[in-house]
């Protein structure tokens, strides 16, 4: 049984964003990086990658190959808790956590 999945609200606006951001480039797109954005969130729910410890105490981050996003998140009992999906083309020092 996988992991149960918890996105914070400053992670789902940021997700939200960039959705609308990609749409407004192209249409289809948005929809095109939330599919591909869910990929990972399975892949983490299902526990079938564990990636390093980026910041301490236990952050941690998986980056997106085809879109410049790091998913920053924690892994906690049986949950992972998602605190941002971070553009990498912004300044790292606003990366939160």
């Amino acid at each position: 049984m996988g992991s149960k999945l918890i996105i914070e609200l400053e992670a789902q606006i940021e997700i939200d964003k960039a959705i609308e951001w990609y749409e407004s480039k192209q249409i289809g797109l948005g929809a095109d990086f939330f599919n591909y954005l869910d990929g990972y969130f399975q892949t983490l729910k299902n526990g079938e990658a564990l990636f390093e410890i980026k910041r301490k105490p236990v952050f941690r981050e998986l980056p997106l190959k085809r879109f410049p996003y790091i998913i920053i998140y924690e892994e906690y009992q049986n949950q992972v808790i998602v605190y941002s999906v971070f553009n990498t083309f912004q300044d790292q020092n606003k990366k939160t956590k």
